[in-house]
Order: C-alpha cells, then structure tokens, then sequence
C-alpha cells in the first residue's frame, strides 16, 4: 500500500512537473514594423473550455497591416491554472505592430 502511494504521488509530481510553457506567433502581412507592442490575457474555465473574455486581435493592431502576434502560456500562466486545478486558465496575447 505504501509502495502503491509513493508511485501515485510521484507520476502526479512528474505530470505537474513535465508539463511545459508554451509559444505559437505568426505575422500578419509582413510582420512588425514599428515595434510597437501591447499585450492582454485571454481568460478561461475549465482548462480552456470555456471562454469568458478573448482579446480581439485585430483591435490590439489597430489597424496596421501588418504586425506580429504572440500567443504563450507563461509560467504565471501555469502556476495561476495550478493553483485553481485547472479551473482558471489563462494565457498571455502580445501584438507587435
């Protein structure tokens, strides 16, 4: 039974740990210009099931043609996601015009 336990605690240990940041960007048109940058969070429930509130991207560039958009899911991120066990996840918007 202790053996039994010691393995749980240590996959859930290694799952927590394992777990990664992540990063997606992609340019629009020809990607940033001016170096102009803002950033937002996205917010949502239920390990990112349910949107309450995303950034409108479109509005972040205003209206430049053409820009750079960064998504990531940073260590703040992470840690606010674990300490609601995944109830509130939010992750982090940044346009570069």
């Amino acid at each position: 039974m202790k053996r039994m336990m010691q393995s749980f605690i240590f996959t859930i240990l290694m799952t927590i740990s394992l777990s990664s940041c992540y990063v997606m960007s992609f340019d629009v048109g020809k990607g940033a210009k001016l170096g102009v940058t803002q950033s937002k969070k996205n917010h949502y429930l239920i390990q990112g099931l349910i949107p309450l509130s995303t950034v409108d991207v479109k509005e972040m560039s205003a209206g430049a043609s053409d820009y750079s958009v960064t998504i990531e899911h940073s260590f703040l991120d992470g840690l606010l996601q674990a300490l609601t066990a995944g109830i509130y996840t939010p992750n982090s918007v940044t346009v570069i015009r």
